[in-house]
């Protein structure tokens, strides 16, 4: 069985998490830095060749209210445009929130904001897509 990659897509990083292999726990993988699609297309190819991944879930941000405004079309744009360079299907997910939780579950471990937390914001992102599948 291969595993879940999520993405957390911004205009200058993209925060990469991974399930483990029984699809229970999401972690933070890395950062990527993005420079082109062209070159953010060949990492993801590498990642997912090395983590055998089946699907990827790309962090989708709604407004509170659950609207799509500019950031989310962008995102949904910028996931199309992955699909059709990319062999494994991906899913957009909602991500309301997972940077403040991700910036919370790093407080209570008493560690300060000195790194990006993409890679954070994509482990929550993916944490809860897994949950929610195994509710199903």
């Amino acid at each position: 069985m291969g595993r879940v990659m999520a993405l957390d897509l911004g205009e200058k990083r993209i925060g990469v998490a991974i399930s483990d292999s029984t699809l229970t726990i999401a972690r933070p993988l890395r950062i990527l830095t993005r420079t082109s699609r062209k070159a953010l297309i060949e990492a993801l190819l590498r990642l997912i060749a090395e983590y055998e991944v089946e699907r990827i879930v790309v962090g989708f941000p709604r407004s509170l209210s659950g609207e799509e405004g500019p950031q989310a079309r962008w995102v949904r744009r910028e996931a199309e445009a992955l699909a059709r360079s990319l062999p494994v299907p991906i899913v957009l997910w909602d991500e309301r929130l997972s940077t403040v939780a991700a910036e919370t579950y790093r407080a209570m471990r008493g560690q300060r904001r000195r790194e990006p937390i993409d890679a954070e914001a994509a482990a929550v992102i993916l944490q809860d897509y897994l949950e929610a599948q195994r509710a199903r």
